[in-house]
């Protein structure tokens, strides 16, 4: 079985998988990560949602010898150290979730939105939110959050500046 070094959350690790696995289950099974969840199988509902490079992916198409040596970042990497992501901190204060299944896919994509717009309209929220479903449909809290995280996420942008 052919092994792979993926670079996950900031470390090296090396996976032996076969070359068309699933990056969901070689992250979930081999990896131990299993904040990226399993929907739907065919890219559809985002709740599989990782960043490749900085990019969201929907890891249970992505075949894991595709991302060998790239930058591969997991729910779980979104934190750093003792201190969640902005999205993580605003998404526990709004009660975004209901059922949660979906929510680390819906903050994977909303992390890639804020990195490229930090200051989306709800059109452009509603476009890069637009692949991930919530099967409780809490959308509209789903918006609120990421116009709430974007507004601390400027904030500090201006004090780093």
């Amino acid at each position: 079985m052919p092994s792979y070094t993926l670079e996950i959350n900031k470390k090296q690790t090396t996976i032996q998988a076969e070359a068309d696995m699933p990056l969901l289950w070689a992250l979930r099974d081999k990896a131990g990560l299993t904040g990226s969840k399993f929907g739907c199988g065919i890219g559809q509902c985002g709740a599989c949602t990782v960043h490749v490079n900085g990019s969201p992916v929907r890891s249970c198409l992505t075949p894991v010898s595709s991302v060998a040596d790239q930058r591969i970042t997991t729910i779980e990497g979104l934190a750093t150290s003792n201190h969640l992501h902005v999205l993580q901190q605003v998404w526990i204060d709004q009660d975004v979730a209901q059922c949660g299944y979906c929510q680390a896919g819906q903050i994977m994509s909303a992390a890639a939105l804020l990195e490229s717009n930090p200051k989306p309209t709800d059109g452009d929220i509603d476009n890069a939110m637009s692949g991930n479903y919530c099967r409780c449909g809490t959308y509209i809290r789903i918006r609120k959050a990421i116009h709430t995280a974007a507004s601390f996420y400027n904030a500090a942008q201006e004090v780093q500046s």
